[in-house]
């Protein structure tokens, strides 16, 4: 399945197909086609700067065998998926929102659905947007992504009894103000977020950590990053639901400077493909009880 708006990758490219593993996976922040509205004040190469950059790509592999991809084709600066619908900031809007609203705090920085400011406060646009523009990327962009990773989940789920969403993320390699309290420390080659335990069984998140740090990785669990919505909304662990953010250091992969690869990637990859069918083997073996 192909759009302007979205990609899935594997055997769920195919109407009717049967899920071939227990595993989904979902890249909300590689995207970088821009839509032709955004009207963007900034250029396109500012406009990439929140992007989780190759990380679709870094996943692709496990596509080839059996896994779906679901990767966002537009950037996470136009809107981000990983925000609830109704997460509106209203300091960006022309007139008053007439709906719900879900404040995750995140407006606070100009990070929620719609992005305001990139991540050195530069706004990102010299007007304010109409409540028709929001209303028209959440119908165009948001639902569509929400729809698709939710048929992805609930057909894996049906089929094996158990589903293991994986939201696959990168992070820069420095901790920040806004997310540490403090600028320029080393972040952790990864980091793990299930909300506290909520979105996935402690078992499995033990599981996949106790992996990585075998290959070497310093892995911290929900520090800084816990997870945002799309770990939140699907995950019921007791129904064999599991939803697990992982976060990798850009440093590990790629120049950030260039936006490029680097010799890296190849050894992250063949770990990840790893750790991927280590969790099919782990989860198909034996029941995963939910704490």
């Amino acid at each position: 399945m192909t759009s302007a708006v979205l990609v899935v990758h594997g055997p769920h490219t195919h109407a009717g197909a049967q899920p071939a593993s227990p595993l989904v996976l979902d890249s909300p922040h590689s995207g970088f086609r821009m839509p032709a509205d955004f009207g963007a004040a900034l250029p396109e190469a500012a406009l990439r700067e929140g992007e989780d950059s190759f990380i679709d790509t870094l996943y692709r592999p496990a596509a080839e065998r059996g896994v779906p991809l679901l990767a966002a084709q537009f950037p996470r600066t136009y809107l981000d998926p990983n925000r609830h619908a109704a997460d509106i900031d209203t300091a960006l809007l022309d007139s008053p929102w007439p709906g719900e609203r879900v404040d995750s705090g995140k407006s606070r920085i100009g990070k929620s659905l719609l992005w305001r400011t990139m991540i050195d406060d530069t706004p990102i646009y010299d007007r304010k947007l109409t409540v028709a523009e929001v209303q028209q990327r959440v119908q165009g962009y948001h639902r569509p992504y929400h729809a698709t990773l939710q048929a992805l989940l609930d057909a894996a789920h049906a089929h094996f009894g158990v589903v293991f969403h994986i939201n696959c993320h990168s992070m820069g390699p420095w901790s920040s103000v806004a997310m540490e309290g403090v600028d320029g420390e080393a972040r952790a080659d990864m980091v793990l977020g299930d909300r506290d335990g909520s979105t996935c069984a402690p078992e499995l998140t033990a599981h996949v950590r106790e992996v990585l740090v075998g290959f070497g990785y310093h892995v911290k669990v929900n520090d800084p990053f816990k997870g945002v919505e799309l770990v939140r909304a699907y995950a019921d662990p007791a129904r064999g639901r599991h939803s697990l953010q992982l976060e990798v250091n850009k440093r590990l992969y790629m120049h950030e400077d260039r936006i490029e690869t680097h010799a890296g990637f190849a050894t992250l990859q063949a770990h990840l493909m790893q750790l991927l069918q280590g969790i099919e083997t782990r989860i198909t073996a034996r029941p995963v009880h939910a704490a």
